[in-house]
């Protein structure tokens, strides 16, 4: 027997073996109803989240602390300070394979649509596979164009967006891990109401009002005779506690706030590039929402370079996740580099430090097109130009690292934590 199980033989049937861990389940069940009520909570904030979840069945005030706000919240809090010690970081990888892109007005359309999967990674050495994620069924027929846009990441939500093409009002709040998802309503500012527009989306967590808020700034476009040739920009705020849509600001600094190039939440604000427009000079900078208070801010770029039209900006989350990162890619027939950017200290501009120059690489000379920053905050992720393979780029070292994977042409890569929320709300659909 013990030779068996040295060679890892099981003894057990598939039928015994289900019952063997059928009865430890009823044993651990049995042995935590016996425990005085006041010291569940603090065991049940230890236990992984597909155990919570289970244990949701055990007893109505089981499932009544489990989908307490107080409770996933407190649950959430102790996965990440746990997490910035020792645990494993995961990856939310979101590929679009496709027979090619077009860009007609300058909107992007996917064409000849095959397929896109979304999966979980390790942020390890080799960024391993930790699941295959299930995309529900019903948000697919509520799609206008070929796939959700992976807009952001949040305390185990995915914000997906119906933006990839034609205008659509199909804004989703997703928690892949308890499989729930919370349906929008349509924002007020349309095509139909408006005119033409082009839309910013973030998604941030109010810590002092403990909401979640997904803003959009909308900026019109057939309005610029009306401000001076400027086009006026809207910002609309969603309340996840309220379930709906708040009133129409226009507060929003003069600028033209861009879209798709990358946005970020850090320090209980959204962040994303925008660009002052006086006479023929563009004058880019981050716009930034503090969610709690809802007002607005600018963060100023390094200095040390000029926009013109070869030069491509795209924001990032910092490594450590307290500041914000920034790509400035040149492809030009003169030049043509990467230059990778951090905000060491948030919000002070002469923090900004370059922390290294990548310059065409292979015998082809490509230039691979930057991601997101990596936790280690050393290490960047980019995607090839020929094979759209993704990479990692070691920033200290210099080294190149293959993640084996094929992204397809539009992809997205976040940083993601599995989480409770959405759990406790009525009106999320689950699947």
């Amino acid at each position: 027997m013990w030779d068996d199980c040295y060679e890892r033989k099981s003894l057990l049937t598939p039928a015994s073996a289900s019952k063997l861990c059928l009865s430890i389940s009823n044993v651990i069940t049995n042995w935590l109803k016996s425990l005085p009520q006041e010291i569940i909570p603090n065991i049940l904030i230890r236990l992984p989240i597909k155990s919570l979840i289970k244990f949701t069945s055990v007893s109505k005030s089981w499932n009544a602390t489990i989908k307490n706000p107080t409770f996933i919240r407190t649950h959430l809090t102790h996965k990440l300070n746990l997490n910035d010690q020792s645990a494993p970081h995961l990856l939310l990888l979101h590929s679009v394979h496709s027979e090619g892109l077009s860009f007609p007005l300058g909107v992007r359309h996917i064409t000849g649509f095959k397929q896109d999967p979304y999966s979980l990674h390790f942020d390890n050495n080799d960024v391993s596979l930790f699941s295959e994620v299930e995309f529900p069924a019903g948000l697919k027929k509520e799609m206008i164009n070929p796939c959700f846009r992976v807009v952001g990441t949040c305390d185990g939500l995915v914000f997906l967006a119906d933006d990839l093409g034609r205008y659509c009002y199909n804004f989703v709040l997703w928690n892949p891990c308890v499989r729930k998802y919370v349906m929008l309503p349509k924002p007020s500012v349309r095509f139909s109401t408006h005119g033409g527009y082009e839309v910013c989306l973030g998604l941030g967590y109010d810590a002092l009002g403990k909401d979640y808020k997904v803003v959009r700034l909308t900026t019109l476009l057939e309005q610029r005779s009306v401000f001076g040739g400027r086009c006026q920009t809207l910002a609309q705020v969603y309340s996840l506690a309220n379930g709906s849509w708040g009133r129409l600001r226009s507060d929003v600094p003069p600028c033209g706030v861009v879209n798709d190039l990358g946005q970020t939440f850090v320090n209980g604000a959204v962040h994303w590039l925008a660009v002052h427009l006086e006479g023929d000079d563009v004058n880019y900078f981050v716009l930034a929402f503090d969610v709690g208070s809802e007002s607005f801010r600018e963060v100023m770029l390094p200095k040390t370079f000029k926009m013109d039209s070869a030069v491509e900006l795209r924001l990032s989350v910092s490594g450590d996740k307290k500041s914000i990162g920034l790509f400035v890619r040149c492809k030009s027939e003169t030049d043509c580099f990467l230059d990778i950017w951090v905000m060491r200290e948030y919000c002070v501009e002469k923090s900004w430090t370059k922390l290294m120059i990548l310059t065409p690489q292979g015998p082809e000379r490509s230039l691979s097109k930057p991601i997101c920053f990596r936790r280690s905050g050393h290490e960047v992720v980019l995607q090839l130009e020929d094979d759209h393979g993704l990479v990692s780029l070691d920033i200290v070292s210099k080294q190149f690292k293959s993640f084996g994977i094929s992204a397809g042409l539009v992809c997205s890569v976040d940083s993601y934590e599995e989480s409770l929320v959405l759990l406790d709300r009525e009106n999320a659909i689950s699947y």
